[in-house]
């Protein structure tokens, strides 16, 4: 990823969560700002009951002394995710405190994001990263199994942010034909003009 004075937006759907990561976790150590929206459809390779089980041994590990003290088991995917990354990162030194700080995670896409360009990270999808033949699953799911309690909730607001863009898509489409259709209508017009224009160099 190139530098950028404004933040990257990635759309994590369909995204391997380990490559997805790691490749965050450089951008922001390079000083870039990122932010990613739609944790919940990211991808794990191997199958639903194992991650699970695997997820479910991590939530046994606690202190003994006071389980206040730590370690954190965060249910969200955005906080799954958040925290995967944290991993990958020198999170004790400043160096690090501040890379995470530049670092933005959603469930679904919330308000500001929903209205601005998107991007993915083709290093990191799963249909490129894992055969076809490979069992995945969603991270999504995982978490609403363990504990998160707003999949559904989730689910409603992106079913109604997409009807939104659907309206908003065919709005776009409609004034485009109109657009072409006053163009044909006045290209005669505009005949003589067009080529003195065409003279001086502009299309």
């Amino acid at each position: 990823m190139g530098f950028s004075t404004k933040p990257i937006i990635i759309d994590a759907k369909a995204h391997l969560l380990g490559r997805l990561a790691s490749i965050t976790a450089k951008t922001l150590l390079e000083g870039q700002r990122v932010v990613i929206v739609r944790c919940e459809e990211i991808n794990i390779s191997g199958n639903f009951y194992r991650n699970k089980l695997k997820y479910l041994r991590f939530l046994r590990l606690r202190c003994n002394v006071k389980p206040t003290h730590g370690p954190f088991h965060f249910r969200a995917p955005s906080r799954v995710f958040w925290r995967t990354v944290r991993g990958m990162l020198p999170h004790k030194l400043p160096r690090g405190k501040d890379a995470l700080g530049r670092l933005k995670v959603y469930d679904g896409i919330p308000a500001p994001y929903d209205l601005k360009k998107r991007q993915v990270v083709p290093a990191a999808m799963r249909v490129l990263g894992l055969k076809s033949r490979r069992k995945y699953c969603k991270l999504g799911r995982i978490s609403s199994e363990i504990g998160w309690k707003y999949q559904e909730t989730v689910h409603k607001l992106e079913g109604r942010r997409k009807a939104k863009a659907t309206l908003h898509h065919q709005r776009v489409k409609a004034k485009e034909t109109l657009r072409q259709k006053a163009m044909k209508s006045a290209a005669k017009k505009i005949a003589v003009y067009q080529k003195v224009i065409e003279g001086y160099g502009f299309a």
